[in-house]
């Protein structure tokens, strides 16, 4: 991996990662062909062109037929790749001209322009599909390549990536050389301008493009690509072109209060062959369905799209395990769940097999880990597993028949449930009337009611005696003479 600067700082930047090297094993195939030595001999350098133009300003080479060349088509399991060689003319019409775009929309990133090792986040006016999942921000870098993920980190190039051309490209050795990017509300287009190599500007200058369109596909177009890329060096800088997506897996530090590990684990990668990228070149690749588009439980489990689908009813989502909600997936029980295969409301249609699987050899995929460290801000996601109520509620759900014996014991249950509340009614009016009577007779003293509680409880009162007070007609002030039975009543109380 190597670290880049993030221009712009939200969401946060993870500014401490550690990559550490995992390797786990996977059911998944991943298809894409291993890469072919070439003749190192250098190739030709190529010159800055003063005039950026289209394919028209470049010519081919003599001896070549001008016939249709597609060079590989191969199914990645998320995405089916088709490379055009430089003699088709599909390549020319998959290429965008943005100097023949709207001036106002294409933008020039001044930063990214003229430094080394930088990105910076660029909203999108659309949704674009990434792996089955929903878009709206990316992150541009001077290396060729834009990282997609919702984290960000330093360590931009390890993984959750589209790669045009990644290499250690340094716009500010030229001035030339920009970084520009086009959105028109229904596609992307980021295009690296005449950028150098940091660590070998003889080279010559690379154009090329990354196209991102609203419905998932995404297509690479390359204008000037001077030397073979299998040549470009990685020492300084990883080498890569393709796709990537992870998950990001959070753990608590037990031993740190407050903190928290992040973990991004790679579970897929598209790597297309290096040795095809050329001169007026192009791939498009385009998204294959994924569980995710699955969005109630009877298409979900009964899908036959090469992927083992599964259902979760507490996150009502369609998933194979493995996408960027892996960890709700995990903390909410999902795995244990999609043992069954069983929708709940066709429970009763047990007899028609539900799902089948399609047949797939066994391979491994390699998982890349990225590992990042950072105070906790977030809210805690949920970590409990389906509770035994829940559970008894999914049996309950799944056993249509109930025994005589049964039905009896939850009718008699239900006549001793209505017996209970009605008594609680009954005592709750009993203490309301209580509290009205009181009140009532502790502001009638004079009242039948009043009389007949005082008449029928002996009492002794301390005798009193009256005199009047401050001239008031209407006060007296009570003072105690002794014990006698019975009352002493003013006229004037």
């Amino acid at each position: 991996g190597m670290f880049y600067e993030v221009i712009q700082s939200f969401p946060r930047v993870e500014e401490n990662a550690h990559v550490d090297s995992h390797i786990n094993i996977h059911r998944w195939k991943r298809q894409s062909e291993s890469l072919k030595s070439v003749d190192t001999n250098r190739a030709s350098m190529g010159q800055d062109s003063s005039e950026p133009g289209g394919f028209t300003d470049l010519l081919l080479e003599e001896g070549h037929d001008n016939a249709t060349q597609i060079e590989e088509d191969t199914d990645h399991n998320y995405y089916t790749s088709r490379t055009y060689g430089p003699y088709d003319a599909t390549s020319r019409d998959l290429w965008v001209n943005i100097d023949q775009m709207e001036k106002d929309k294409v933008k020039i990133h001044g930063i990214l322009s003229n430094t080394h090792r930088q990105a910076a986040r660029v909203n999108l006016s659309f949704d674009f599909p990434f792996y089955g999942h929903f878009l709206r921000e990316i992150t541009v870098a001077t290396g060729g390549f834009i990282y997609t993920g919702e984290v960000v980190h330093r360590m931009l190039t390890a993984t959750q990536y589209i790669a045009p051309l990644m290499a250690n490209f340094d716009p500010s050795v030229s001035r030339n050389s920009t970084v520009r990017y086009f959105d028109n509300g229904t596609a992307l287009v980021v295009q690296w301008d005449h950028v150098h190599l940091q660590d070998n500007y003889n080279l010559g200058s690379f154009t090329f493009q990354a196209t991102l369109l609203n419905d998932g596909r995404i297509i690479f177009g390359y204008k000037e690509i001077p030397v073979s890329v299998t040549q470009i060096s990685s020492t300084n800088h990883p080498v890569k072109v393709g796709l990537s997506d992870a998950f990001v897996v959070v753990h608590r530090i037990q031993q740190i209060p407050n903190v928290r590990r992040r973990t991004i684990y790679e579970y897929h990668r598209v790597e297309l062959q290096m040795s095809k990228i050329t001169n007026l070149s192009a791939v498009e690749m385009i998204p294959l369905p994924t569980c995710l588009q699955f969005n109630s439980c009877g298409p979900c489990v009964t899908a036959q799209i090469g992927f083992n689908c599964s259902w979760c009813s507490k996150l009502q989502r369609c998933s194979s395990g493995f996408d960027r909600h892996r960890q709700d997936w995990v903390d909410s029980g999902c795995p244990e769940e999609s043992k069954d295969k069983i929708c709940e409301k066709n429970a009763e249609e047990v007899e028609t097999p539900p799902y089948s699987t399609t047949t797939t050899p066994p391979t491994t995929t390699r998982f890349r880990v990225l590992t990042t460290t950072r105070g906790s801000t977030a809210s805690h996601l949920p970590t409990s597993l389906p509770t035994e109520d829940d559970t008894k509620i999914a049996l309950h759900l799944k056993d249509n028949g109930a025994s005589t014996d049964d039905s009896a014991a939850e009718k008699k249950g239900g006549t001793l449930h209505a017996g209970l509340i009605v008594g609680i009614l009954i005592l709750v009016l009993i203490v309301a009337a209580a509290i009205l009577v009181t009140v009532y007779m502790y502001h009638h003293p004079t009242s039948a009611a009043s009389l007949f509680f005082i008449e029928r409880r002996p009492s002794r009162w301390p005798a009193m005696k009256f005199r009047r007070g401050s001239g008031h007609p209407a006060y007296a002030e009570v003072e105690p003479v002794g014990e006698k039975e019975g009352f002493i009543v003013s006229e004037q109380c």
